[in-house]
């Protein structure tokens, strides 16, 4: 049975991937901050699904959390982990410089040195068995010139690509899945109104799960679930930096969380 690992596990996309996965017969390890949440949620799986789940509980944004499921991803004993799903993440209210400076560095600590050393602990044991794959979560941000979390996203999808290239024929894969405006408790959490993001701008976060996997099992090294994203993020890669910010200026507003 193959071993899936998922970081925010609890809500939104990592809740998706959970739930998608313990469909197809995955082991699941799930990782969030919260161990009320994350064993309600471990119960419920292996009751609906009836799958073998762990649970981990690591708070990201700190050496302890990272250090924790560093350890489960490196060891390869009886369960290895064979698909990482790097998800974890959140967003800060507000423009640049009226933001906590912590709160800025929480969230590099939780989407870019999280992402790097549990890449790093999950690698070798997936390189030795010639097999695995790693989704690291960005968003459709990581296109836009938009703060702290849009820098840290264009960093993830950089790095996946990056290292993909790397790994050649190892048998490995890696992907970058960019989402756009996705109905999860994100926004909420952050304190963030969203009464201005028109009905059609919305995905499911099972939407975005099926159609990451699809793109995973098609070798692909980026995703970017929903037709009018993809035109969205070809444009943005096209158009020079100072034209984004005509580009849907009111998801902009929203998408600068920081």
């Amino acid at each position: 049975m193959t071993t899936a690992l998922i970081t925010g596990a609890t809500a939104g996309i990592g809740a998706a991937f959970a739930r998608r996965l313990a469909r197809g017969g995955y082991r699941l390890v799930l990782v969030a901050r919260d161990t009320e949440r994350l064993e309600r949620a471990a119960t419920d799986l292996q009751r609906k699904y009836g799958v073998e789940t762990e649970v981990l509980t690591a708070d990201l944004a700190t050496d302890e959390g990272i250090g924790a499921v560093e350890a489960r991803l490196a060891d390869t004993g009886g369960h290895p982990v064979d698909l990482l799903v790097n998800n974890a993440g959140f967003g800060n209210k507000g423009a640049f410089l009226t933001v906590p400076l912590q709160a800025e560095l929480d969230m590099l600590k939780v989407h870019v040195e999280a992402i790097l050393r549990l890449t790093t602990a999950a690698l070798p044991g997936m390189r030795e068995r010639g097999r695995g794959a790693i989704i690291n979560v960005a968003s459709v941000a990581a296109f836009l010139p938009r703060g702290t979390y849009g820098a840290s996203k264009a960093w993830v999808v950089s790095f996946t690509q990056g290292v993909l290239r790397d790994l050649g024929d190892s048998g490995v894969r890696m992907m970058a899945l960019c989402p756009g405006f996705t109905r999860t408790e994100f926004h909420q959490r952050a304190g963030m109104g969203t009464g201005n993001i028109p009905s059609w701008s919305w995905l499911s976060a099972e939407r975005v799960v099926d159609e990451a996997l699809r793109d995973l099992g098609r070798g692909r090294s980026l995703s970017v679930p929903g037709k009018r994203y993809k035109v969205a993020v070809a444009l943005a890669r096209v158009l020079p930096s100072g034209k984004l910010g005509g580009l849907s200026s009111k998801a902009a507003r929203t998408y600068r969380t920081n």
